[in-house]
């Protein structure tokens, strides 16, 4: 799972069938900072109803988003699995 920043919206109204009915989202890999841009954004799938600029969770594996999302036909790569409130890293001294 990566760290991502959500920096836009996806709209499409042709797609695959199996995408009918799931937000697509622009997210960016982002440094432990939360604001460095780390490697090229991407489009993941919502599965937790994140919005612009939150911070997110992404699983970035094929296998892992079609079981998360129930569907083994869907062609999907990534998926946001979750919405982060903080990151909290003690000293390392």
């Amino acid at each position: 799972m990566i760290i991502c920043r959500i920096i836009g919206n996806i709209v499409s109204t042709h797609k695959n069938a199996h995408l009918q009915g799931h937000k697509l989202l622009l997210v960016q890999p982002v440094e432990l900072d939360q604001k460095t841009p780390k490697g090229n954004s991407m489009i993941a799938i919502d599965s937790v109803n994140a919005g612009k600029d939150d911070l997110v969770l992404v699983n970035k594996e094929g296998s892992s988003a079609r079981l998360i999302l129930a569907d083994d036909e869907i062609p999907a790569q990534a998926v946001i699995v979750g919405v982060i409130d903080g990151i909290d890293i003690p000293d390392q001294d």
